[in-house]
């Protein structure tokens, strides 16, 4: 019998990784421009995730009309949607852009899925969904900031929302080619693609950065970005999502701003209140009653 737990568990793994980024992002910032550290990120990730394809598959290569297709999704997935997320922080709060980033994610996700996959939504990812969706709320909300909406803040709302409908988008594309080729293998093609939309971007940014000034800090951001933000995080995430459907799989995203609060407070002496903590349970409830599901209901699509 099928282990999903293991999945499931993966999946909040990544999702924790990805959180804590946020607080090692921060630190970087500081020294690098934001579209060339996204650049490095990824870049510096690519020679792994082609030496490891190469060891465990024996070959690295895919036809041109898979190629054309991971283009168009390197373009949508990476370039695009990292731009995104980075100029949804600059133009709104952060809580805007951590809410509306976050939280519509799963709901796109499971109305885009039945467009590539035949995914079932079963009344148990329906309430667990929801209970996660009310814990992030809690999370996000609970910090102090709060929801602005004022005008000022309009074009980086519209940006974090556009974020979950692209990323959602960018999930279930995903999906049919993982049927056909190994989640490392499609995961490779798209960043490498993903990557060379990205350079152009950074031409302005190489020489604004103190090179010879770089401390073991900066390298280790660097290397845990790449390692295990990148590297392993996609990988994982992938082939998981692959198990159990995106609709699901997605619905852990809501592990990210927890794990945020978390290096938060853990590298900025930053608090956790109360509604925090109260939206950790209701978000961890929620996605353990979506992980007890029994029976699976993905089936790739004709």
């Amino acid at each position: 019998m099928e282990r999903k737990w293991i999945y499931y568990l993966g999946l909040a793994l990544v999702a924790a990784i990805w959180g804590a980024n946020f607080g090692v992002a921060r630190l970087a910032m500081d020294t690098f421009d934001p579209i060339l550290f996204v650049f490095l990120r990824f870049g510096l990730a690519l020679p792994f995730f082609f030496l490891i394809l190469k060891l465990k598959e024996g070959s690295v290569g895919i036809p041109l009309r898979t190629a054309l297709q991971l283009a168009a999704i390197g373009l949508v997935g990476v370039t695009a949607l990292e731009i995104a997320v980075m100029y949804s922080i600059k133009y709104t709060t952060l809580a805007n852009s951590s809410l509306l980033n976050v939280a519509p994610w799963p709901i796109f996700a499971a109305f885009f899925a039945p467009l590539f996959m035949k995914e079932g939504i079963s009344s148990r990812l329906v309430v667990g969904g929801a209970a996660a969706m009310i814990g992030v709320c809690f999370i996000i909300l609970g910090g102090g900031q709060g929801f602005n909406v004022s005008v000022d803040n309009m074009v980086g709302n519209l940006l974090a929302f556009g974020v979950s409908i692209i990323g959602a988008l960018f999930n279930v594309a995903l999906m049919p080619l993982m049927k056909r080729y190994s989640a490392l293998r499609v995961t490779a093609w798209f960043i490498l693609f993903g990557v060379v939309f990205l350079f152009p971007m950074t031409l302005g940014s190489w020489g604004k950065v103190a090179w010879s000034s770089l401390n073991v800090g900066h390298y280790s951001a660097i290397a845990y970005n790449v390692l295990f933000c990148t590297v392993f995080a996609f990988v994982v995430w992938n082939a998981c999502m692959f198990k159990v459907g995106a609709a699901r799989a997605n619905f852990f995203r809501y592990v990210v701003p927890a794990s945020a609060v978390i290096a938060g407070y853990l590298l900025f002496d930053e608090r956790i209140t109360g509604w925090q903590l109260t939206g950790a349970v209701f978000m961890a409830a929620g996605l353990i009653w979506i992980s007890l599901e029994r029976k699976r209901t993905v089936i790739a699509a004709a």
